[in-house]
């Protein structure tokens, strides 16, 4: 099953995006979460199968909410690196958008660092022709994997998401916060989109937006949730954060 945890926009304190994050509903042990499960499903090849289902079953949902007159800009999909590798990848992401109906634009695909440098070749082709469909494009989990920044500017990138490894000790560690501080600097010199993930406190938030960080998730605003309490989140369309 997909639940969906909201984006948030620092300055207008609305949900802008939804990112879909899935679980699976095992009858005995109730929802058990990805990282107990998608290293089988990597290798056992049971990942594509899988990876193909979160994109059509979120990009239907998003369309959904849209039609429902819902606002917001875009639903964020998780894309491994096996997915990347198979040779119709960028027609499985039309074939998407051509049967939710999504445009393009309303969808972000997030991919890891590693995943990206598996095959730099072959990842720089693929993501040149998704961005020229007009699909946005996110490294997830920045700052934890490859130490260059060559690919930056190399690939069609839009969007960076801090990895909430370093802000969970932001207001604890002069490190961390330089860290941090660097990374928002990185995206801005780039014209990247930034967003923090695994906000959970109320001065992590303040030091982000102190910082002139764009956008952030995390479990201060809310837990992943099903799509009908996602529905009722963006039916609120009022400031989403807590008081």
């Amino acid at each position: 099953v997909l639940f969906y945890q909201p984006q948030m926009d620092m300055q207008s304190e609305q949900i802008v995006g939804m990112e879909a994050l899935i679980r699976w509903n095992h009858p005995k042990n109730k929802l058990i979460l990805p990282s107990e499960f998608i290293p089988l499903a990597e290798e056992t090849g049971l990942i594509n199968m899988i990876g193909e289902w979160v994109l059509n079953t979120a990009c239907n949902q998003a369309q959904e909410w849209k039609n429902d007159g819902l606002s917001f800009n875009r639903i964020a999909v998780n894309i491994s690196a096996c997915q990347i590798e198979q040779a119709d990848f960028v027609e499985k992401i039309k074939l998407a958008l051509d049967m939710s109906g999504l445009e393009s634009g309303s969808l972000d695909l997030e991919i890891t660092e590693s995943a990206m440098m598996k095959d730099v070749d072959d990842s720089r082709d693929k993501l040149r022709q998704i961005a020229e469909l007009g699909v946005q494009i996110s490294i997830d989990d920045f700052g934890t994997g490859y130490s260059s920044l060559a690919y930056l500017k190399d690939l069609p990138i839009h969007t960076l998401k801090i990895d909430q490894s370093f802000i969970r000790d932001l207001t604890e560690d002069v490190c961390e916060n330089s860290i941090v501080s660097a990374m928002i600097q990185i995206a801005r010199g780039l014209k990247l989109r930034l967003l923090a993930e695994g906000v959970e406190t109320a001065l992590q938030l303040e030091f982000l937006r102190k910082n002139n960080c764009e956008e952030c998730q995390g479990y201060y605003f809310s837990q992943p949730v099903p799509a009908h309490d996602a529905t009722d989140l963006l039916a609120k369309r009022k400031s989403f954060y807590p008081v």
